[in-house]
């Protein structure tokens, strides 16, 4: 079939058209280049760890260096707003979490980004549950028992935080919320300050992740009352879940997430995906996971998308009902 040659002229018009209004394409050969791996805290963190023992295993599967950015700053906005406004081709990721995408988003007005909107949900990585810990000085031995307390002394009994809106702060508003009682809410800054005022006596009660609750809990230093997972850690699996101990609703956990920005071509998101999940499987990794306390939380990029819009609204019902202001 022969055609003619303005037909041609006009076929090589209209294909840069028909690029330009397809979806987003990646090149199958990605990634070309180092990756960029933001994480909104400082080093040390659980956050930053969980991110270098990813990086190191996608540098094999991808065949190009992933490269860890710890961006901190007000809350955790600076390193999302990075990746939020980062273009679209997966040379530039997020280490995103529960405070990333639900609480801190309903804290501040002025967050500059929307945590479901202005991102691709990859996959979800990890999920570290909390242990209510309680002074030893409090004739208490279980939650029914601090709730009991609590009740007979309303307003009495306080609990210390990282900070007015941290994670430790909403877990205290949702026990007292869930049981029906008033605690007083001292804010410290950072968690450190907040658990050595708890292990010297001058606060009552404190949410802490297991990981950093374990030596103290061994030592006596502080009693354990229920921890806020699905079932027991294995770092202290004399403690009950909160389910067991009569309080389900107070389930709840620091999640982890990965993240690109908004648009992220198909391709790119499926890859990553199918590569962490992969990485997810691998017993060594599972095992060092364990060691911080943590545990896989394993969903497809559909099913973590979902589940991030859910958290968001989840903590911001917590907040307004909390009439909480973040420090």
């Amino acid at each position: 079939m022969m055609f003619s040659a303005k037909f041609i002229r006009w076929l090589l018009m209209l294909s840069p058209l028909v690029l330009i209004a397809g979806p987003a394409i990646a090149d199958s050969s990605y990634p070309t280049k180092p990756v960029r791996l933001v994480v909104p805290y400082p080093p040390g963190g659980s956050a930053d760890v969980l991110a270098r023992m990813l990086g190191q295993r996608l540098d094999t599967v991808l065949g190009q260096p992933v490269v860890v950015d710890n961006r901190p700053g007000a809350g955790t906005a600076i390193g999302a707003r990075v990746v939020a406004q980062s273009p679209a081709d997966g040379y530039t990721l997020l280490i995103g979490t529960v405070s990333s995408h639900a609480m801190n988003p309903a804290l501040m007005k002025d967050i500059g980004y929307d945590p479901v909107r202005d991102f691709t949900a990859i996959a979800p990585l990890a999920t570290i549950p909390f242990v209510l810990l309680a002074s030893t000085k409090l004739p208490i031995s279980s939650l029914q028992e601090l709730i009991d307390l609590a009740k007979r002394q309303p307003g009495k009994l306080n609990f210390s935080s990282a900070g007015s809106g941290t994670s430790n702060h909403l877990a205290g508003e949702i026990l007292q919320s869930a049981a029906k009682i008033r605690l007083a809410h001292i804010p410290f800054k950072g968690s450190a300050p907040a658990l050595s005022a708890l292990v010297g006596g001058q606060v009552d009660l404190m949410f802490d992740l297991v990981v950093t609750t374990v030596p103290h809990v061994k030592s006596g230093a502080v009693r354990a009352l229920a921890i806020t997972a699905h079932q027991r850690s294995p770092l202290l699996p004399e403690v009950p879940t909160v389910s067991e101990a009569g309080m389900p609703a107070l389930e709840l956990s620091a999640w982890f997430g990965f993240f690109g920005p908004r648009d992220l071509p198909v391709d790119v998101r499926d890859k990553l995906a199918r590569e962490v999940g992969k990485i997810l499987e691998i017993p060594e990794f599972q095992d060092r996971l364990r060691r911080l306390g943590a545990s896989v939380l394993a969903m497809s990029p559909v099913q973590f998308a979902n589940f991030v819009a859910s958290e968001r609204d989840r903590w911001a019902q917590v907040i307004k009902a909390s009439s909480i202001i973040a420090n």
